[in-house]
């Protein structure tokens, strides 16, 4: 019998993969997003990609009537719940806005999760939670310490509520600790494409690379890349990330609905640290295009360094990321060019 799978988020960038790859092994998926930054056309390119029907409710978790109203219709087996704002920089200029939301509405999810016995859940985390520690980063760290910003602070304490909320024996609930996502569905249909001004590395990339060498427009904020510092302590100066193709760690979430016992945390990278100037240079060198960039100050709350050590989720769940940087370059760049 097929499982019905409840996605909040579902057409944002890792949401959407995710959506694919859940109803790739037979999943019945109904999603709910606000739209605040995706796109209700990414709901017709998953049922292009896989053929399949799937549900969409455009609600805001804050709406808990009409989030009521959903889990009046289906019984759901699962819950996946990537819904929430994620702008590091945003959070730190409006916090308030970020703790209400991002809590309240993993609040309203949690209370009619109970009401209507759904007890499995899988939430998107983030490595934001380990702070300012030494990586490699693993999974039985404390968590909690020197976080740079009320977007990390809510991923720490919503984990901190669903951890409370296993210990009454009910709930089954995993964590997923997420690096740095990239790449695009290999069809070219769905991939990054955030509304407004981008905050994360590739998507800026894809935009000085739309600017330099396929249009020419007035919009000079696209004119080059700002790499923030290049006087740390890594191999170039620049900082380190653990970049994972998106389609890996859509995957992992399916690896992890079939172990779902008690409260359990993951991490879904790679392992390995690809610099600024590293990402940039493959990217330059995969696509053949131009991508100037020009070296400023550093930017409040940057690390240094920030990957993780995935073998807990291989040993565990047999997962690990399989595909490499230049298939997250050509399959970003593919998505753009079509």
């Amino acid at each position: 019998m097929q499982k019905n799978i409840l996605v909040t988020g579902g057409t944002g960038f890792i949401g959407s993969h995710t959506c694919v790859e859940l109803l790739n092994n037979g999943y019945n998926v109904v999603i709910i997003d606000n739209l605040i930054n995706s796109k209700k056309i990414v709901v017709d390119k998953i049922k292009q990609i896989t053929n399949k029907n799937i549900i969409f409710y455009e609600i805001d978790l804050f709406d808990k009537y009409e989030l009521l109203q959903v889990f009046n219709k289906y019984k759901f087996d699962y819950v996946i719940h990537f819904a929430g704002l994620k702008a590091v920089a945003e959070s730190v200029n409006k916090p308030l806005l970020y703790y209400k939301n991002n809590i309240m509405i993993t609040l309203n999810l949690l209370e009619l999760m109970e009401t209507f016995k759904c007890y499995n859940l899988i939430f998107s985390s983030s490595a934001t939670v380990y702070g300012d520690q030494k990586p490699p980063f693993k999974e039985d760290m404390n968590i909690g310490q020197g976080i740079t910003n009320p977007y990390g602070q809510t991923k720490y304490m919503i984990e901190q509520i669903l951890k409370d909320l296993c210990s009454c024996n009910k709930f089954n609930i995993t964590c997923l600790r997420y690096f740095n996502p990239v790449g695009a569905h290999p069809s070219g249909l769905i991939g990054e494409d955030p509304n407004g001004i981008p905050n994360n590395l590739m998507p800026i990339i894809l935009k000085v690379a739309i600017k330099n060498n396929l249009v020419s427009d007035l919009d000079n904020r696209y004119e080059n890349i700002n790499i923030f510092g290049n006087d740390y302590d890594t191999k170039d100066g620049t900082c380190l990330r653990d970049y994972i193709h998106v389609v890996d760690l859509a995957k992992g979430h399916v690896k992890a609905l079939d172990n779902m016992k008690g409260y359990k945390i993951y991490n879904l990278g790679t392992g390995i640290g690809i610099s600024v100037l590293e990402m940039i240079n493959k990217f330059t060198e995969i696509n053949k295009v131009d991508l100037p960039y020009k070296i400023i100050g550093r930017r409040d709350g940057d690390l240094a360094e920030v990957y993780c050590d995935p073998s807990l989720v291989k040993d565990e769940l047999g997962w690990e990321a399989k595909l490499s940087l230049e298939d997250m370059c050509r399959d970003c760049w593919y998505f753009i060019i079509g």
